[in-house]
């Protein structure tokens, strides 16, 4: 270790503690944080793992990597209707590490923790063999038996995403390629939008208390629109559709559309947009709409559900469209 690093316990102290607001983080003093939920309120955990050059460059901008490991997990909350609470973080430090690198990182933390209103309760740090890699634990709480899950979808539901979709994965391909932006023509405000995309996802907070009041089922779309929607029909063992000609672009991928086929289908499905995918009943879609509004959080109509064998289908023009030309996020 470098005689100007601080050892474990001045490492807590110095840029971890000022972290942890909650009183359930107990200062970061002991061994465990004690969290009670509110009364009548069920907790929501999830937890992500973010590893450097899988789900991030580990070139880039500390205070980025933070709000990413952050955001993706609260990304997840939103999906299930709960109120962020607070997090458990396990960071793994490359041997190289620094202190201006682990002030950045703790400032990203602090700023999403004052936008998103959640706080650090814990967690553990050690030296990584292999690169940096961040684990958070999200907490959320919900009304008792509120929480959305992916398996409640019925016939006749209604398929809502938010957002636009296949942004992030343009982005990445932009980061891996130079060249991609100008081989496509991209703009430099769709190439600045996809790579802000990528770089640092929107988790749709505001929506959660939509998603509790109307949707029968909603997931976080992480590993892809059709990926994920796939794994929503085989939970709810019934059929979604999806059509195409509805599904949110912005323009850089409506472009992208017009000049590449090929690299539109593999993006569009490409995973890391962190929107949330639900089914909501036919009869409230039209509240759930102006609720969403009001939150200003775009969501667009894309599909439907009927009884069937838990697949997903897509369709274009009112024609099927063979699945196996869009290739979802797969983690091994």
């Amino acid at each position: 270790m470098g005689a100007d690093r601080p050892g474990e316990f001045e490492l807590i102290r110095r840029f971890f503690a000022p972290l942890a607001k909650d009183p359930g983080s107990l200062g970061l003093t002991d061994d465990a944080a004690v969290l009670t939920p509110r009364e009548g309120h069920d907790l929501v955990l999830t937890k992500d793992v973010l590893a450097a050059d899988i789900h991030f460059f580990a070139e880039d901008a500390p205070e980025a990597i933070a709000a990413k490991a952050l955001r993706v997990n609260l990304s997840d909350l939103a999906a299930k209707g709960a109120r962020p609470r607070g997090y458990l973080m396990g960071l793994s430090l490359p041997s190289d590490w620094t202190v201006d690198w682990l002030e950045r990182f703790c400032n990203g933390l602090a700023a999403d923790q004052a936008a998103y209103d959640f706080h650090l309760l814990g967690g553990d740090t050690v030296r990584s063999g292999n690169g940096l890699q961040v684990s958070i634990t999200a907490i959320g709480e919900v009304e008792t038996g509120s929480a959305v899950r992916r398996s409640g979808a019925r016939p006749g539901d209604l398929l809502f995403v938010t957002g636009t979709i296949g942004d992030a994965a343009a982005g990445l391909q932009a980061r891996l390629n130079p060249d991609f932006c100008r081989d496509h023509d991209l703009t430099e405000s769709e190439e600045a939008h996809i790579l802000d995309r990528y770089l640092l996802p929107r988790p749709r907070t505001r929506l959660a208390g939509a998603v509790t009041d109307y949707a029968s089922a909603a997931m976080d779309v992480s590993d892809g629109l059709f990926a994920d929607c796939a794994h929503m029909a085989s939970a709810s063992a019934l059929d979604l559709t999806i059509d195409l000609d509805q599904v949110p672009l912005s323009q850089a991928l409506a472009h992208l559309k017009i000049k590449s086929p090929e690299d539109f289908a593999r993006c569009l499905n490409g995973g890391d947009d962190y929107e949330i995918l639900m089914a909501v009943p036919e009869d409230v879609s039209g509240n759930f709409c102006r609720v969403a509004h009001l939150a200003g959080c775009p969501v667009t109509q894309i599909g439907h559900a009927r009884a069937g064998e838990g697949r997903m289908r897509l369709e274009e023009a009112g024609q099927p469209v063979d699945y196996d030309r869009y290739a979802g996020f797969s983690h091994f």
